[in-house]
């Protein structure tokens, strides 16, 4: 079972919305199908029922995010364990799809697409990835974005737990930022230690008088 691919549903499902920005492209039965990827035939199961049930989700899904985010693990998991438990999988064992060197399958597990509808099949793997995700990683490998508008979240898989972007272009946005940031305080702390300066020498040239 590719766990570690199906938790990716998750972070693609949250982030069709920008909150900060206002900005959703979770619009239509086209943006659904997208979100399924080369998983075509769950895909061809959407309506436009599912735009507003996936919203929903959405929603539910980046409380979790934003619970992991803020440390609150017990908070996490008892969101994500509530969507599991309303949107559960259906695993069974698959290998048609991959043989070894003598042509046997390669037996794996391989969550079943039994679902009522588009929404249900997409939430449950995406939540079954999530899972394994938290449970094999840590709850604090889910974050947030800490570049400014951008609220995107991702899953942390660095060696040393240190990301804090959901992308390189907003962690080179943020450290540009930060640089300009350093340098406008400098050139202010440089200002106000002229101005002392000049207040000193003018005051001592007066004294001297």
């Amino acid at each position: 079972m590719e766990l570690a691919y199906y938790s990716d549903y998750a972070v693609r499902l949250v982030n069709t919305e920008q909150p900060e920005r206002g900005s959703d492209s979770l619009t239509s039965v086209e943006a659904v199908r997208e979100l399924f990827g080369p998983a075509q035939q769950a895909a061809r199961r959407a309506t436009d029922s599912d735009v507003t049930r996936l919203r929903a989700v959405r929603a539910r899904l980046r409380a979790v995010f934003e619970a992991a985010a803020a440390g609150d693990e017990i908070l996490a998991v008892d969101l994500l364990n509530a969507l599991m438990m309303e949107f559960p999988v259906s695993p069974q064992i698959s290998g048609h799809e991959y043989r070894d060197e003598d042509g046997r399958p390669n037996w794996h597990m391989h969550i079943a697409d039994q679902a009522a509808n588009a929404t249900a099949g997409f939430t449950a793997t995406a939540c079954m990835g999530l899972a394994f995700h938290l449970t094999e990683l840590g709850v604090d490998r889910l974050g947030i974005c800490e570049a400014a508008p951008c609220r995107h979240v991702y899953l942390d898989t660095s060696t040393n737990r240190s990301r804090r972007y959901c992308s390189d272009r907003c962690a080179t946005r943020a450290n540009v930022a930060a640089y300009r940031a350093r340098k406008r305080l400098e050139s202010e702390r440089s200002a106000r230690t002229g101005r002392t300066a000049d207040a000193t020498q003018e005051s001592s040239a007066g004294t001297d008088r």
